[in-house]
């Protein structure tokens, strides 16, 4: 129940946030401030890292609670990443390759694609927290932003990520 109605907030936070970016006042790309750009370019691969761990959740865990999970994350993050990349000024391959706060590395994403039953959900939930605890240090940079749809997504990026790590760690330690 608690996994849903997150989800429900944060299904209504981005579609309120897609909204405003098609506004009639939607911003001009120097209302974009570098930090603003800088952001986006760093949490687009950010975010695309974990739809790529989600998808890995739901072909490998059997675990209910974590396939809502993941199927949340999903659908939460693929839109954040639809909007940052229409925001104007900003580059999709800026940071390609490199490392974010919470990314996994390599070895890490390999380990949970060959990992099996409990060891898989206990290395997904542990790696998510940590991605979720790196998008949160990210999104706090901008949660101030002069231009109201960053700082929006700032705010619902950290609100929603707490509350789904709080989940995480539950389910760690049901594991």
């Amino acid at each position: 129940m608690r996994l849903r109605t997150l989800a429900a907030i944060s299904l209504t936070a981005i579609g309120a946030l897609l909204l405003a970016g098609c506004s009639a006042s939607s911003q001009s790309s120097s209302e974009y401030s570098a930090e603003d750009i800088a952001f986006a370019e760093m949490m687009i691969p950010h975010h695309e890292q974990a739809v790529e761990m989600t998808e890995l959740a739901l072909l490998n865990t059997s675990n209910p609670e974590i396939l809502e999970l993941a199927q949340q994350i999903k659908a939460a993050q693929g839109p954040e990443i639809e909007l940052m990349k229409s925001w104007t000024g900003v580059n999709t391959s800026a940071h390609a390759g490199h490392t974010m706060d919470g990314m996994l590395s390599g070895g890490e994403i390999s380990n949970l694609r060959d990992a099996q039953g409990k060891e898989f959900d206990a290395l997904f939930l542990e790696g998510m927290i940590k991605h979720h605890e790196g998008a949160i240090e990210m999104a706090q940079a901008t949660v101030s932003s002069e231009n109201q749809s960053v700082a929006e997504l700032s705010a619902s990026i950290i609100e929603s990520q707490k509350l789904e790590i709080s989940k995480m760690k539950e389910l760690l330690a049901k594991n």
